[in-house]
């Protein structure tokens, strides 16, 4: 088990950060660890690192409790953090020197160095300072100093935040790539990303967990609730009388005035039904296609008015 987190509970004065939050994250998996502005994921990232002690609660890296083996489990640890921490009067490879400095680094520094410079696409950049890098490879010297010492825990937070999307795909390129072999922990707004790299998703709200599964699994269970076709009619109708085909709970205009998203009932197929309801009403169909859920519309309905 390389992350476990126990009953874990975080209060600042009187607001509650983290309410009971538990889960495991296993060794290998890539996890996308999602939720609102405010929601409690950073903080739950910096007690996960030993960065803040948690109220209450227990939370393991690789078996060490990060309260009671603080150093050696930071060691086993790989954190950026969201606002990446540079100094920007130093070189980049004096930057990797000092970081792996502090990891007591020292059999084949040189060639170390080397390898993640290449790896995380700095070589061309190698010998500028910080202060002169753009922002996307600042944020690969970043991922590079998160990497210098090996760990086989990665904590990711907001890794993409600000990059352009070349620079996002580039960074969640380089971040599938390392997670084949450890384990990523990492949030973001971008949902995009999280479909395109994570294996599973957390989602928190309010400092509590709401979701807890692969995307996959998260489509087909809220897929199960409600089903929602696409339909485009050659002429006007009203949505009163869509909401009377049975099986249907909601009828709404697209704001393009061009299609009706039509949503039925758990396991009902109202295709058949739309277009019968066309030929009773003089209409054509033009276009009918059910709508996929992508995670971004799963998110917000876990979150979105949530109390």
């Amino acid at each position: 088990m390389s992350i476990e987190v126990i009953n874990t509970t975080k209060i600042f004065d009187k607001q509650k950060a983290l309410d009971n939050v538990s889960f495991k994250i296993n060794s290998g998996e890539i996890v996308g660890f999602l939720g609102p502005n405010g929601a409690g994921k950073s903080t739950m990232m910096r007690i996960i690192t030993g960065f803040i002690p948690q109220t209450s609660g227990e939370v393991y890296v690789n078996g060490l409790n990060i309260l009671e083996n603080t150093i050696s489990a930071q060691q086993q640890i790989g954190y950026l953090p969201e606002n990446n921490p540079l100094y920007l009067d130093m070189y980049v490879r004096e930057y990797l020197e000092f970081i792996s400095g502090i990891f007591k680094m020292k059999a084949k520094l040189k060639s170390k160095i080397d390898e993640i410079v290449e790896k995380t696409g700095l070589t061309i950049e190698q010998n500028k300072k910080i202060g002169t890098l753009s922002k996307g490879y600042r944020q690969r010297l970043g991922l590079a100093q998160v990497l210098i010492h090996d760990p086989n825990v990665l904590i990711l937070d907001e890794p993409t935040s600000g990059l352009d999307p070349n620079q996002i795909i580039e960074i969640r390129n380089l971040i599938a790539s390392v997670g084949k072999e450890k384990t990523v922990m990492l949030s973001t707004h971008i949902m995009q990303e999280v479909e395109a790299i994570c294996d599973r998703v957390i989602i928190i709200n309010r400092g509590k967990i709401v979701a807890d599964d692969n995307s996959e699994n998260f489509k087909k269970s809220i897929d199960d609730k409600t089903q929602t076709i696409v339909v485009e009619f050659n002429a006007e109708t009203e949505a009163n009388k869509l909401r009377k085909i049975d099986g249907v709970i909601r009828a709404e205009m697209s704001k393009d005035k061009k299609n009706w998203f039509i949503q039925s009932k758990s396991n009902t197929d109202i295709r058949p039904k739309v277009f019968n309801f066309a030929v009773g009403n003089n209409l054509v169909v033009l276009s009918m296609q059910k709508q996929e859920k992508n995670l971004e519309k799963i998110f917000q309905e876990l979150t979105v008015g949530k109390k």
